[in-house]
């Protein structure tokens, strides 16, 4: 017969397991999801930058006015985001300008990190993305 310390040891120690399961899988890249920049919109608009990223890496990118493909390779906590095609989109000079910049952030970032729904790129400045779980 099994005592009920046994039971309780064992009830705890998979809790324990199973605890650590969704922490270890918040720490992966978030390949195959969407992550907007956690930044306030543009006077004038509701929109905020995203990346949607495929499960290779393969990145649709929308800045606050231009859009278009890039590429996202990892290797342990390293990046490298290359820029593809980007479409110009008749934007003002303003908002053209920082779509341009934060192409240029993505690009020198080399390292990243995750903490739950954050995702943090690390270079010459740092960019928070937050995942779209809704």
């Amino acid at each position: 017969m099994i005592s009920a310390m046994k039971i309780l040891r064992a009830g705890a120690v998979g809790s324990t397991l199973l605890l650590g399961l969704p922490v270890q899988a918040a720490e992966e890249f978030p390949f195959g999801l969407q992550m907007s920049l956690d930044a306030a919109p543009q006077a004038g608009s509701k929109r905020v930058p995203n990346l949607d990223i495929g499960d290779a890496g393969e990145t649709l990118v929308e800045l606050w006015c231009k859009g278009g493909k890039g590429q996202f390779s990892v290797a342990g906590n390293s990046i490298v985001f290359v820029a593809g095609a980007i479409d110009d989109r008749n934007c003002p000079t303003a908002k053209a300008e920082q779509d341009d910049q934060l192409l240029v952030t993505l690009g020198e970032a080399t390292t990243w990190k995750r903490q739950g729904d954050v995702v943090t790129f690390t270079g010459a400045k740092t960019l928070r993305f937050r995942l779209n779980t809704n």
